[in-house]
């Protein structure tokens, strides 16, 4: 099977997403500066947010392109990573609407935690499919960032306990080390002529 399909809708539902996310913002009553005070811990989560879901997009699309042909197993992989994006709405409106208090803060984490597992084993899956000399398991190496973002929630996740603070400081963190631009699959990608 084609992988065209399988890129618009998921496209589409991460375009979504971010649609959803963007109409939680709610425009104040009021012509001052002040009333926008009050929306500033909302429109961070949004920003948050909107970083992550553009990583996942930006991730998503290098890796796809790797991928020449999709399996049964790829479409159920990409569909587990989509569900784990389509709850960042509600976990970035509560957690806004709450000023990144403790519960709030452990439950983002823990949907941002389920997304990254959810890639992990949509990458592994197209890496299976494509079996011995996976052009995909070539380029991406040892993905350090891979292993170590699920460690950094974790921390995040945990840490709430005590310093909420300490866990947007990690999952800010993160959202860093992914927002650098990954060339690895573009420079196998040239390796290969393709």
């Amino acid at each position: 099977m084609g992988k065209t399909r399988l890129e618009a809708f998921s496209d589409g539902v991460m375009a979504i997403i971010i649609t959803i996310m963007v109409l939680e913002l709610k425009i104040p009553h009021g012509d001052s500066p002040g009333m926008l005070v009050p929306l500033a811990p909302v429109f961070m989560s949004y920003v948050l947010s909107f970083v992550y879901i553009g990583i996942y997009w930006n991730n998503h699309h290098h890796m796809l392109h790797i991928c020449k042909r999709v399996t049964g197993g790829i479409l159920w992989a990409n569909l587990h990573l989509l569900f784990w994006l389509s709850l960042f709405p509600f976990a970035t409106g509560w957690m806004g609407e709450n000023h990144f208090a403790a519960v709030p803060t452990a439950l983002y984490g823990g949907v941002l935690l389920a997304a990254a597992i959810a890639y992990r084993v949509l990458q592994n899956t197209i890496i299976a499919a494509q079996g011995t000399g996976s052009p995909l398991r070539a380029a991406i190496g040892s993905d350090w960032k891979g292993g170590l973002s699920p460690v950094l929630y974790v921390l995040g996740i945990v840490s709430t306990l005590r310093w909420p603070w300490m866990a947007q400081a990690l999952y800010v963190v993160v959202a860093l080390l992914w927002l650098v631009p990954d060339r690895r699959i573009e420079r196998s990608l040239e390796g290969h002529g393709a």
